[in-house]
């Protein structure tokens, strides 16, 4: 049985130059959790090759191919009683998908799929579009590193806060090259990281409906 410590949570909404008052990881506020016999640790990857895809588009894949400007979250074992998804559709709303339907998902050579490390990876694109992508990152991360690094993302522009029970770091900015818009959100919790890379494409609520359906208990 699972024993949670929750630790009081506050908002954020603004980067370090608007909130002062946050000067170390543990200002985050984040919920700490101590867990008895819920250590999540890594799983291997689903048998088939990198370009075999299941029925809800995730195929297993050694390396994902991150957008040029992405910076890897960590990834590795943490205390969590969150489950990883097996299927990138099924966590999105109706609204989502309708607005992702032409666009395909985990194709050949996009690096989509499962890592050794359990993590999922959703690649939403046309193959070699490097201009026009949507890439989510959802694993496991071991909250000091976690903390760290979104520490690290208040410090370099992005706005953190904490909606829904975790932390939420999100930046845009415009491409030097091509003049369309980029962006990253990251959401942690509970032990979980939540991580997407845009290019020109941006679905309205695809972060939001990712985290409803991971947490559907708000």
């Amino acid at each position: 049985m699972c024993l949670f410590v929750a630790q009081p949570t506050r908002a954020y909404r603004g980067g370090m130059r608007a909130h002062r008052g946050f000067p170390n990881t543990a200002a985050l506020g984040l919920t700490a959790l101590l867990l008895a016999g819920c250590v999540a640790t890594p799983s291997e990857a689903l048998p088939g090759s990198e370009t075999t895809e299941t029925a809800g588009g995730a195929s297993t894949s050694a390396v994902a191919t991150p957008l040029p400007t992405s910076s890897p979250f960590p990834i590795g074992p943490s205390v969590s009683t969150t489950a990883l998804p097996d299927d990138c559709r099924a966590i999105l709303s109706g609204t989502v998908v309708t607005e992702l339907e032409h666009v395909p998902l985990n194709a050949p050579g996009m690096g989509g799929g499962i890592r050794p490390d359990s993590s999922r990876v959703c690649v939403w694109g046309e193959p070699g579009a490097l201009a026009t992508r949507l890439v989510t990152v959802i694993g496991y991360s071991p909250e000091r590193e976690a903390l760290d690094a979104l520490f690290a993302l208040a410090n370099d522009g992005f706005t953190c806060y904490e909606p829904s029970g975790g932390v939420r770091c999100e930046k845009t900015w415009t491409s030097d090259t091509l003049s369309i818009e980029q962006g990253r959100t990251l959401f942690y919790r509970d032990g979980v990281i939540v991580d997407t890379e845009f290019s020109n494409l941006a679905p309205v609520g695809y972060t939001t409906a990712i985290i409803r359906s991971l947490w559907p208990e708000g």
